[in-house]
Formats: C-alpha cells, structure tokens, sequence
C-alpha cells in the first residue's frame, strides 16, 4: 500500500532522513537505499511516496521511495544502448590480431638484428688456427676488458689489433690469461 509524505530531514553524508507522513503519524526513518539508484538525491520540502517496512532493528521504516516530483519512472534503471555484440567482439578479434602481428614482426627483426651481430657468429664457427681467419672473423668495437670477450684467439686479436685494450695486466703478450688463456697452447 503507497503512503505519501513530505521529506521534513535529510542527511547526505550518511544518507538518511526523516518523512512528516500525509496522514499525521510519527515521522518514518527513510534510508538512501529505499530510493531507486537514478543518480537523483532526496532534498528537504519534497513530496514522497513510499511503502511502510520494518527496519534491521525491527522499527517501522519507509522502504520503495519514490520522489513525487520525478515519478515512478525513475524506478527503472537507466539502460545504456551499447553497440551490436557482433560488431564489439569483431573489432576485438581485429585489435588482438593486430597486436599477434606487430609483436611477430618486432620479434623477427630482433632476430635479423641478432643473427647478423658478429659475436653471434663467432659462437656458431670453429675456432681456426690460422691468423688471417681470425683477422675475418673479429673486429674492434669498443671492447676493452677480458670479460668483454669470448674466446682466447678473440682476446688476442683484441690485443694486437685494437688500440686501448687492457687485456696484458703484466705485459707479456698474453691477454687474458686468468680468464680465457690459462695454459701456453691456448688458442
């Protein structure tokens, strides 16, 4: 059974107030949650309508509230139009497709980019005893330090062939020696 009343109290903080019922009895304990979740707020002054409830502590309380001056319409929820399921979940696809794509793309070249650095190749060839395939094979770049290099044949290179180099800590004409050319028939 609606009732009317008018808002005599209201609290938005804790959102709660107090309704003057039309029909002269007590005033009625009114929560937020008894309105309908529209984004509206209750203001003082205004003409209600709501169904008599008992609260969590058993004390009557307005439940179903509804704001006469928007109306029961407002008891609905508001429905967003979204587009057509088919058309979102294509474009889902598309964008996943796409990003599959560009991550293989960004991969491959960073494999062109690796296979073609010299020290990878170096790895995948046989060491060779001859000084002129190691002339082939190695090149300065910057490297200065034994932990820089791969091998001991690499390190001699270094030494002999790239200015700056600190590989020969005692000045015998062997790098590395702690590291990469341990005995005297290293490579």
């Amino acid at each position: 059974m609606s009732l009317t009343g008018t808002l005599r109290s209201w609290n938005d903080d804790r959102g709660f107030g107090f309704i003057a019922p039309t029909h002269g009895s007590a005033e009625l304990f009114v929560h937020i949650s008894a309105f309908p979740r529209d984004g509206s707020r209750p203001t003082v002054g205004e003409k209600l309508t709501y169904e008599l409830g008992r609260g969590k502590n058993g004390q009557p309380q307005a439940v179903k509230a509804y704001r006469q001056a928007i109306g029961l319409q407002s008891e609905q929820p508001r429905t967003v139009q979204h587009p057509p399921r088919k058309h979102r979940s294509s474009l889902v696809v598309l964008i996943g497709l796409l990003l599959v794509l560009a991550a293989g793309a960004y991969s491959y070249n960073r494999f062109q980019q690796r296979d073609s650095t010299p020290q990878q190749s170096l790895a995948a060839q046989p060491e060779r005893a001859s000084p002129a395939a190691a002339v082939s094979r190695f090149n300065c770049d910057g490297r200065t330090h034994c932990s820089q290099m791969t091998s001991c044949a690499e390190a001699k290179f270094f030494l002999k062939n790239c200015p700056g180099t600190k590989m020969d800590g005692n000045n015998d004409g062997v790098p590395c020696e702690q590291q990469w050319c341990t005995s005297p028939f290293a490579k």
